[in-house]
């Protein structure tokens, strides 16, 4: 397969680790390029919610996949998140083509990327770890009740639909903390006359132009691979916003009555915890 050539690429909150993790969609997108520079920005390994029993091998293929990479000629760039805070002991630390850091100040074309996970300036991380714990496993339930409502979707030839989302809509906070966070991003990025501000951590892909009294930034968001599946793509000075489209209605009842006893196993495991 001819991969396509992209300059750089950023990937958010993939949640290695969870059942959440679109694993093999994202090992076919990463197939699917020969990019210059690999940005992982944060929550790639879900370290908060690791289990020993869940680890598949589609999961470590992701792993590996970056590794070879890397070995390859890309340049990748691992940049902590949250939920892979306990790699941040380790940062500054360069192995050949794999730099591991807490953020990340790139030159594109003459402009300056600022580019970091963005917990930094969520309160319930700094003040309340623990409500975020609670609050990731929770996601993370909620997710697998999800595949289990738009597996009975798809059979009905319907449309998948995302519970996270339509709650996000829906509860004013949450609308309210991510439109505060995209604010404090673009202030900052502009007092600070970086050309890009880069961010992952609110699973909400976007690329915006943002301006204010002292100047304008491009404010733009890498989504995440559990729902959106969605990454940043900057190539000939543009940007791209990729989005991944599962292959729902190629799938056979043999491998949809599969994928349904797999979900099941995997609810009653979080059920026993």
């Amino acid at each position: 397969m001819k991969k396509r050539k992209v300059e750089l690429v950023v990937i958010s909150d993939v949640h290695l680790g969870t059942y959440g993790c679109h694993a093999k969609e994202l090992l076919e997108y990463l197939g699917s390029i020969k990019p210059k520079t690999l940005i992982l920005n944060g929550d790639i390994i879900d370290i908060w919610q690791f289990r020993k029993s869940y680890f598949p091998a589609s999961h470590l293929k992701v792993i590996k996949k970056i590794i070879s990479l890397s070995s390859n000629g890309t340049k990748v760039y691992y940049l902590t998140g949250n939920h892979d805070e306990f790699l941040r002991k380790f940062t500054d630390l360069h192995l050949g083509n794999l730099h591991l850091l807490n953020k990340l100040v790139l030159e594109l074309d003459g402009e300056k990327a600022w580019i970091f996970h963005g917990d930094v300036f969520d309160s319930s991380i700094t003040h309340a770890k623990w409500l975020a714990k609670l609050g990731g496993w929770g996601y993370d339930l909620l997710i697998l009740i999800n595949r289990f409502l738009n597996w009975i979707l798809v059979k009905l030839n319907r449309e998948p639909y995302s519970l996270s989302k339509k709650i996000k809509n829906n509860v004013k906070s949450a609308v309210k903390f991510i439109t505060n966070f995209e604010n404090v991003c673009t202030e900052l990025a502009i007092e600070n006359q970086y050309k890009y501000v880069i961010c992952g951590h609110i699973h909400e892909p976007k690329i915006e132009t943002i301006a204010n009294a002292k100047g304008s930034t491009t404010y733009l968001n890498s989504g995440d691979w559990i729902e959106n599946l969605t990454a940043l793509e900057y190539n000939k000075k543009k940007w791209k916003l990729y989005k991944y489209k599962p292959q729902y209605e190629y799938l056979t009842d043999d491998v949809y009555f599969d994928y349904e006893n797999q979900l099941a196993e995997q609810f009653i495991s979080v059920l026993k915890k």
